[in-house]
């Protein structure tokens, strides 16, 4: 436990704790909706802001942020202007981060300054990042909470949401902007090619356990919980790259649980034959 000795490493594991719980909580509502991959589109649209706040100087956060909001919005107009193929909105939007990350990268003076935000730098969060993840962190918990049910009817059937009473294009615009913050906070921390993991990954492994949408929420965050704080113990005392192995330690719960599912789901199978 010698890890909680060191103040960055206490920064590390607030916030990777906090981040554990609210972009599973985001992710719930996007795999819902049936976009999953929006984490990707969106972290790499924060990586254009990045790059632009390197070049000219200011917080690349404040240029992540800007970027990652402004691709939320794009991917929610394209989606509505072709609804049958809305999946398409992400590649679009995913496509045009990389192509101005990767053209204005060439211009960056500190090329590890980008890469932390590549592969994320949490044992390097300042005090400053410490308190704007706290900030977002009470945002997010307070709006999930307070909007709860209408992200469950809007998660099932927008169409039955809105015959409902239910306000969807209000409640579709705050989560657009959660999911936004919270993926160019969450890029900084766990590095924008891995956020996008963070927030399926937990929903997948809560998916294998829960049998309700609140059980999914709940387990969600438990899992997300478990893989960020664990990440950090493990690649602390292995020497390893937080980021990665935040994901790949999910990877391994998620194919565990797999295997036991389709081991419980034969010894079922198997029992179901007997008894005929």
């Amino acid at each position: 436990m010698d890890i909680l000795t060191y103040s960055f490493m206490q920064r590390a594991l607030l916030v990777g704790l906090l981040l554990g719980i609210i972009v599973p909580m985001i992710g719930v509502i996007m795999v819902s909706k049936r976009l999953a991959m929006i984490g990707d589109a969106l972290s790499h649209g924060s990586l254009a802001g990045v790059t632009i706040g390197l070049i000219l100087g200011f917080n690349p956060i404040l240029g992540a942020t800007a970027f990652a909001i402004f691709a939320a919005l794009s991917i929610e107009f394209i989606r509505k202007k072709i609804p049958r193929y809305s999946e398409m909105s992400i590649a679009i939007i995913t496509s045009t981060g990389i192509g101005i990350a990767g053209l204005l990268s060439g211009f960056v003076d500190n090329a590890s300054n980008f890469n932390s935000f590549l592969f994320g730098s949490i044992v390097a969060i300042n005090d400053l990042e410490m308190q704007l993840v706290i900030l977002i962190s009470v945002v997010v918990i307070g709006t999930f909470v307070l909007l709860y049910k209408e992200f469950f009817y809007i998660a099932l059937d927008e169409r039955s949401a809105r015959l409902s009473g239910v306000n969807v294009s209000v409640v579709n615009f705050i989560s657009t902007m959660m999911t936004a913050i919270t993926v160019s906070m969450a890029a900084r921390s766990v590095g924008a090619l891995i956020v996008s993991s963070l927030m399926v990954i937990p929903v997948a492994s809560a998916m294998q356990l829960a049998k309700s949408y609140f059980q999914t929420v709940l387990y969600s965050i438990v899992f997300g919980v478990l893989f960020t704080v664990g990440g950090l113990f493990v690649s602390y005392h292995l020497s390893l790259k937080p980021g990665g192995t935040i994901v790949l330690l999910g990877v391994v719960t998620l194919s565990v649980l797999f295997v036991i599912k389709a081991l419980l789901q034969k010894q079922k199978e198997k029992k179901v034959l007997h008894g005929k």
